[in-house]
C-alpha cells in the first residue's frame, strides 16, 4: 500500500502555518448551517494598540479548546473575534508617538488626531489578528467586530439614548477619580490601590479670635487650601462649645467653621478632621450636609490652580507639600510628621496617582440595571464556574454606585448629546440633529467628551450580533452560551454586560460564565514589564510551537488556582507533542504493503479490547471535565490515556504482532492501532489542533479535516470491564517487578528470572497463562515459570499484589548483604517519615484549622508510606 510518512523531527513551524491557512481557505470555523442549538462565545476584545500577552495566550487557549470541542460534537458553533478601541490607553499611544516629534494633540486638533488615531489602530490591528492566527483561534473572521466600528458605534449612541429617556442617565457635578496623566475623569473600579509609604502630618488650626487651637492630622497638607470646614463627633466632650465657632485657614487666609458631623471617628488622633469637599469624597458627602463651598484647588494635570494664593500655583502636587510643611512651620503651626503607610488610588491604565476631583461629568444610575442583574443569578439565568464567585458578583451589585461614563479624551464614542446655544437645552438623539428641539434654533453644539471604553464593550455580547437591528445572527447566537475571563475584569465587563443583556435584550447574554485563573511567575508574582518576568506567548509558539503552548495552558488550569508559570514550563506540552508525532510517525512506518483490514474482518484480543475500554474512560472523562469546565483534568486524561495507556502498553503489546511474518497478523495489529490512533487524534484535536491535523492527513482513511471531525463518542458495545481488569492485573505485576528492578538497582537490559503465582480462582488467570511471553516482554525476563501462591522459593523476593505474587530471583544479581543494609536505612527513614505524619494527624489544632483537602493530602501520603514500609520489610525478609 502507499504511504505517506512523517518526518523524523517534530517541527511545527514547518506545517503550522499552512494548517491554518487550509483551515481558513475551507471556512471551516463558520458554523454550519446544521440545525440544532447553537454554541456561541464571542472573546473579550484586546485592546487594539496592546499585543497578547500570555493573559491573553490562557484565555484564548481555553476559548479555543471550548470551541473546537463543542464543534466537533456537532452543534453550530461561532467564536466572535473582535478588538477593544481602549479610550485611555490608545490615545496615549498616540500622544506619546506625537511628543517624541514635539507635539500635542492640540497641535494637530481634533478631526486630524483621530485620523491618526484610526491609522495607528490599524497598524495594530494587523499585528493582533496575526497573533491570534498563530496561536491556532479557531474564530469566524468574516464575523470580525471593532468598539468603534459603524454597527457598534450606533448600538452604543442607541442605548446612550434609551438610558436617557429612562431617567438612568444624568449629569452633574460630582467628585470623580481624576487621571491627571490621561487628564480624564475614570471610573471607581478602573483604580487599583496600592499600599504606600507616606506621612501623617499634625497640624495646627488657630480659632479667629485667638482663643487657641484644633490639631487635625492629614496624609495631604497640600489640600488644606480647599478646606471649607474642620468637623467634630457632635458627641466628643472635648469640643463642647466650641461647635460654631470660626478657625482661620493656614496660609489660604480665609475663615472655617468648626462643625458637628456623625461621621467623624472621635477615637482616631484628636477627633477632628479637615474637610475638603472637591477632594475627598467622604468630605464630599459632608459639605453638602453642611452646604460648605467647594473649592477645587487642582489644574486638569493635576498641578495647584487659580483656587489657591498666587505662590503655589502651577506646582505640583509633591513640591506643593513640601513647601507647605515648610511654610506652616514658619507660622508654628506645624506640630510634627510621623510614617505611615496608606491605601493610595492609581489609574488602571495610566498608573497616575489618581485625585479625587470635583467636575460636571455625566453618569449611569446602576441600581436599577443592577437589580436585573441580580434576577439572573437567583433565578438560574446565568451559573458562575467555579461557584464562589458568586459571592464576589452578588456582593458588587448590592454595593453597587453609580458609573461615571464620561471621559476628557478625544478618542472614542463622542456623547451624543447637542446643546443648544440658544437656550441651552441638551437633544439627546441617535444622529446629529439638524434643529433644537426646544426653540428650533441650529446653534447646536456636540459635548466634547468621550463615553468610557467599558459603555461600548459592555454590549459587546449582542452588539457584535447585530443589535440593535433583529438580525439573523443575533436571532440565532444570542444569547451566547459561554463566557471565558479573567477574575481581575469580573467587574469592570462581566457585571455590567449582564446588565446590559438584560436591560435592553430582557436575557442573560450568556448562560455560563467560566472564571479563569491568571499566570504568575514561578514566585507566584503578577508578570509585568517592571519585574521583566512576562512571557510573550508568540515566544513559546515559536519556540515550541502553538500546540505546547494550548496543551500546556490547559493542563495546568486547575479551577481557583493561579498558574505558576516560567518559559520552561511549556516543555510539558512540547515533549508530549512529540510523543505524539513519533507515536504516530512509528506506526505509519510500520504499516504493511498488504493494506489494512476492513473492519469487520477484525479480531479483537483481550488487550484489544482493554485499550478500548481505556478509550471509552478517557472520552467519557473529558465529556464531564468538559461540561463543567475542568481543563486540567480533560489534560491529565489525554495525556495519561496516549502516554500510558495506548504507547507504553498498547503499542509495547503490538510490537510483535506488527512485525510478525504473518501477513495476517501483522495486518490485524496496523488496522487496530491506526483506529485507535485516528480516534485518538479526534480526542485530542482540540488541544492539540495543528499536530493532530497534520498527522490526520497522513493517515490512510483520514477525515477531510479534523475540525470538522465528530467527536468521539463513548460506545458501550466495545466496553469490557473483564478484560479491562485482566489487563489491569497484567499491569500491575509488570511494574511491581520493574520498581523491584529499580529498588535493587538492576540494570534494565539485564534479563530476570521470575516465577510467577496466581490466585486459582482469578478470572485473569488464563488470560495470563496466554500472555506470559507478553508479561516476560514487559518485564524483560528470561524466564517465567509459574507456581502456588504462599510459596518461598530460596535466593528470591517476592512481590505481592491482589491475588497474585511474583518471585524475582535476585541472588546472583546483587550483593546481599550491601542491599539488606540499604533497606534498613530506607526502612527506618520511611518509618520516621510515617511517625510525622502520624504526629501531624494526631494534631487537634492542625485537624481543625486545615483545609479538607490538605489534611486528606496528609493521609494520602500516610497510606501510601505505610505500604512502601510494608513492600520493604517483606524484601528485607525475603533477602534474611
Amino acid at each position: 500500500m502507499s504511504r505517506e510518512e512523517l518526518p523524523k523531527v517534530y517541527a511545527p513551524k514547518d506545517f503550522e502555518d499552512r494548517i491554518y491557512e487550509f483551515w481558513l481557505q475551507n471556512r471551516l470555523f463558520e458554523p454550519s448551517s446544521a440545525a440544532g442549538e447553537p454554541f456561541t462565545v464571542v472573546i473579550p476584545p484586546p485592546n487594539v494598540t496592546g499585543v497578547l500577552h500570555m493573559g491573553h495566550g490562557l484565555n484564548n487557549s481555553l476559548q479555543d479548546a471550548l470551541v473546537r470541542y463543542w464543534r466537533m460534537k456537532g452543534r453550530p458553533t461561532l467564536w466572535v473575534p473582535g478588538t477593544d478601541h481602549a479610550g485611555i490607553a490608545t490615545q496615549q499611544v498616540v500622544e506619546r508617538r506625537l511628543a517624541k516629534e514635539g507635539k500635542t494633540r492640540h497641535d494637530l486638533g481634533r478631526e486630524k488626531f483621530v485620523e491618526l488615531t484610526w491609522s495607528v489602530k490599524n497598524e495594530h490591528h494587523a499585528v493582533i489578528s496575526r497573533q491570534l492566527r498563530k496561536i491556532g483561534a479557531s474564530v469566524d473572521w468574516s464575523r470580525e467586530r471593532f468598539t468603534m466600528d459603524e454597527g457598534l458605534s450606533r448600538a452604543v449612541r442607541e442605548v446612550f439614548v434609551r438610558l436617557y429617556e429612562k431617567g438612568l442617565v444624568y449629569k452633574g457635578y460630582y467628585l470623580v477619580n481624576w487621571d491627571p496623566e490621561a487628564q480624564t475623569a475614570i471610573a471607581d473600579d478602573e483604580v487599583e490601590y496600592k499600599e504606600v509609604n507616606g506621612f501623617l502630618y499634625h497640624i495646627r488650626y488657630p480659632f479667629a479670635d485667638g482663643s487657641g487651637s484644633v490639631q487635625i492630622a492629614t496624609t495631604r497638607p497640600e489640600t488644606l487650601l480647599g478646606d471649607s470646614a474642620v468637623a467634630v463627633h457632635p458627641d466628643d466632650e472635648r469640643y463642647q462649645g466650641l461647635v460654631g465657632k470660626l478657625l482661620k485657614l493656614p496660609i489660604a487666609d480665609r475663615e472655617i467653621p468648626l462643625i458637628a458631623d456623625g461621621f467623624v471617628d472621635r477615637e482616631f488622633g484628636t477627633g477632628a478632621v479637615k474637610i475638603t469637599p472637591a477632594h475627598d469624597p467622604n468630605d464630599f458627602e459632608a459639605g453638602h450636609r453642611h452646604n460648605l463651598p467647594q473649592i477645587n484647588i487642582l489644574n486638569p494635570d493635576g498641578t495647584l490652580g487659580p483656587n489657591v494664593p498666587e505662590r503655589y500655583r502651577g506646582l505640583t502636587t509633591v513640591k506643593a507639600r513640601k513647601l507647605i510643611v515648610e511654610e506652616l512651620t514658619e507660622l508654628g503651626l506645624f506640630v510634627a510628621q510621623e510614617p505611615h503607610k496608606h491605601q493610595v488610588g492609581h489609574g488602571y491604565r495610566s498608573g497616575a496617582v489618581i485625585e479625587p476631583y470635583l467636575s460636571e461629568q455625566w453618569f449611569v444610575r446602576m441600581k436599577p440595571l443592577a437589580e436585573k442583574a441580580l434576577d439572573a443569578l437567583h433565578q438560574g439565568e446565568i451559573r458562575f464556574y467555579p461557584q464562589r464567585w458568586e459571592h464576589t458578583y452578588v456582593h458588587w451589585m448590592e454595593t453597587i454606585r453609580d458609573w461615571c461614563i464620561s471621559r476628557q479624551l478625544w478618542w472614542g464614542h463622542q456623547i451624543p448629546v447637542w446643546t443648544c446655544q440658544a437656550c441651552q437645552h441638551d437633544n439627546v438623539k441617535t444622529e446629529a440633529p439638524q434643529k433644537c428641539e426646544k426653540c428650533g434654533s441650529s446653534d447646536l453644539v456636540q459635548d466634547t467628551d468621550v463615553l468610557d471604553t467599558w459603555f461600548s464593550s459592555w454590549l459587546w455580547p449582542f452588539s457584535t450580533l447585530g443589535w440593535p437591528d433583529k438580525t439573523p445572527d443575533l436571532e440565532r447566537f444570542y444569547p451566547t452560551s459561554a463566557l471565558v475571563t479573567a477574575y481581575d475584569i469580573i467587574f469592570f465587563w462581566v457585571a455590567r454586560m449582564i446588565m446590559a443583556g438584560k436591560e435592553f435584550t430582557g436575557k442573560a447574554p450568556f448562560r455560563d460564565i467560566y472564571i479563569h485563573q491568571l499566570v504568575r511567575d514561578k514566585q507566584g508574582r503578577k508578570m509585568s514589564k517592571s519585574l521583566g518576568n512576562g512571557i510573550d506567548p508568540l515566544e513559546i509558539v515559536d519556540e515550541f510551537g502553538a500546540d505546547a503552548l494550548k496543551f500546556t495552558l490547559v493542563y495546568m488550569s486547575a479551577q481557583g488556582q493561579d498558574i505558576l508559570l516560567d518559559k520552561e514550563g511549556f516543555r510539558l506540552g512540547s515533549k508530549f507533542a512529540n510523543k505524539v508525532w513519533n507515536a504516530s510517525r512509528y506506526l505509519l512506518m510500520n504499516l504493511p504493503d498488504e493494506g489494512l483490514l476492513d473492519p469487520e474482518q477484525l479480531k479483537w484480543t483481550t488487550v484489544d479490547r482493554w485499550i478500548l475500554t481505556r478509550l471509552n474512560t478517557a472520552i467519557r472523562a473529558v465529556d464531564e471535565a468538559m461540561a463543567s469546565y475542568k481543563f486540567n483534568d480533560v489534560g491529565h486524561v489525554i495525556y495519561e490515556f496516549f502516554w500510558n495507556d495506548f504507547c507504553d502498553w498498547y503499542i509495547e503489546a503490538s510490537k510483535r504482532d506488527l512485525s510478525s511474518d504473518k501477513v495476517d497478523q501483522r495486518r490485524q495489529a496496523a488496522t487496530k492501532l491506526l483506529m485507535v490512533l485516528e480516534e485518538s487524534l479526534r480526542l485530542m484535536h482540540p488541544f492539540l489542533s495543528f499536530l493532530t491535523e497534520e498527522i490526520s492527513q497522513k493517515l490512510p482513511r483520514h477525515a477531510p479535516n479534523l475540525v470538522t471531525a465528530p467527536f468521539p463518542v463513548v460506545d458501550t458495545q466495545r466496553e469490557d470491564q473483564a478484560s479491562a481488569h485482566a489487563m489491569q492485573v497484567l499491569q500491575e505485576i509488570v511494574s511491581g517487578v520493574r520498581a523491584l528492578r529499580s529498588e535493587f538497582t538492576i540494570p534494565a537490559e539485564k534479563e530476570l528470572k521470575v516465577s510467577l503465582a496466581v490466585n486459582p480462582d482469578a478470572p485473569e488467570r488464563s488470560f495470563l497463562h496466554e500472555e506470559e511471553s507478553l508479561i516476560r516482554f514487559f518485564m524483560n525476563a528470561e524466564s517465567l515459570s509459574w507456581t502456588e501462591m504462599g510459596t518461598k522459593l530460596p535466593g528470591a523476593v517476592k512481590v505481592i499484589g491482589t491475588g497474585w505474587e511474583a518471585h524475582v530471583f535476585v541472588k546472583g544479581m546483587v550483593d546481599v548483604p550491601k542491599e539488606r543494609e540499604k533497606l534498613k536505612k530506607t526502612i527506618e527513614k520511611t518509618r520516621k517519615y510515617v511517625q510525622s505524619i502520624e504526629a501531624k494527624l494526631a494534631n487537634s489544632a492542625f485537624t481543625a484549622n486545615a483545609p479538607a483537602e490538605v489534611i486528606q493530602a496528609e493521609r494520602t501520603k500516610r497510606e501510601e508510606a505505610s505500604s512502601t514500609l510494608l513492600r520493604l520489610e517483606a524484601y528485607l525478609a525475603d533477602l534474611g
